[in-house]
């Protein structure tokens, strides 16, 4: 369910805004929607699973407020991370 590490550390080298970027909110966006596909797709065949339901809800909270973090400081960046991730907003 949950993401490799080389998985990880290409969605760090894809959105990454500067070399070794770890923690800037492209990055931590990018890597919570690839949790929560992988959760998405858990779901299709765990219907019952609600204690894992819990924590996707959790994260997309999570990703919510990072969006609405970055809306505010950069409508710009804002708009080329939901497009480079295929957001619904």
């Amino acid at each position: 369910m949950s993401i490799t590490a080389e998985r990880k550390k290409e969605l760090m080298a894809q959105f990454a805004t500067v070399a070794g970027d770890t923690g800037s909110p492209e990055v931590q966006v990018a890597i919570l929607t690839e949790r929560i596909k992988n959760l998405t797709e858990h779901f299709k065949d765990h219907k019952k699973d609600n204690h894992s339901r819990r924590g996707l809800l959790a994260l997309v909270s999570q990703r919510r407020s990072l969006l609405d973090y970055l809306k505010g400081k950069n409508e710009a960046r804002y708009q080329t991370l939901i497009a480079k991730l295929e957001l619904r907003r």
